[in-house]
């Protein structure tokens, strides 16, 4: 069994408030809930940058592989204009 655990860092230049962040990063979480994933929104004060913290558990390699590339693909479907950087840790 492995612990994956990472960061989801996200440029959102769309935003000019942080309830414009906040709808952003509720939407992203929403679509992520119900594919086993724990997730906490660790953003800061300033509506442009959102920081999102997650943590999974995986059988095997390609299985971690397979939940990080659904990470990836629900953001870049859902608001493809935002850059991210996905960095994460397998244990």
């Amino acid at each position: 069994m492995l612990i994956v655990h990472g960061v989801l860092e996200l440029q959102i230049p769309s935003a000019h408030s942080l309830k414009g962040r906040r709808r952003i990063v509720t939407s992203i979480m929403d679509r992520l809930k119900g594919r086993n994933i724990s997730l906490l929104d660790l953003s800061s004060s300033y509506p442009r940058e959102a920081l999102i913290a997650f943590v999974f558990l995986a059988l095997n390699h390609p299985g971690a592989q397979q939940k990080l590339g659904t990470i990836q693909r629900v953001v870049e479907r859902s608001f493809p204009e935002i850059d991210f950087d996905l960095s994460y840790e397998i244990l």
